[in-house]
């Protein structure tokens, strides 16, 4: 899964990865090169199924593509470094910044310590 989600642009299942319901403080990183991209207190519930989260962490690599897959425009979400897919971004998060990272947990790692 890890291999299809990051290097295929699959999608994991909604309401099974393994960070979708993931509380814990720390920083997600990415799954492939272990650079550090979402932090937790940026995390929140969207009711989506996947982690989702508010902002990036501060200086990331994380960048954004226009993605025409699937018939529509979407925001593509991947690793700056590695080029990993992540996931998508829309612009229906919370306040202040209205953005919802929305990614798969399998294209994420976890550290408690950062």
């Amino acid at each position: 899964m890890e291999y299809a989600v990051t290097r295929e642009a699959a999608t994991e299942r909604a309401f099974t990865g393994r960070y979708w319901d993931h509380h814990e403080s720390g920083c997600y990183l990415c799954i492939c090169c272990g650079d550090e991209l979402f932090a937790s207190a940026d995390k929140f519930d969207s009711g989506c199924g996947w982690p989702s989260f508010q902002a990036t962490v501060p200086g990331s690599g994380v960048e954004e593509h226009v993605d025409r897959s699937l018939g529509m425009a979407r925001t593509e979400v991947v690793c700056s470094s590695c080029g990993a897919h992540l996931g998508h971004v829309f612009d229906d998060g919370p306040l202040p910044t209205g953005r919802r990272y929305c990614i798969n947990s399998a294209s994420l790692s976890f550290d408690k310590n950062l």
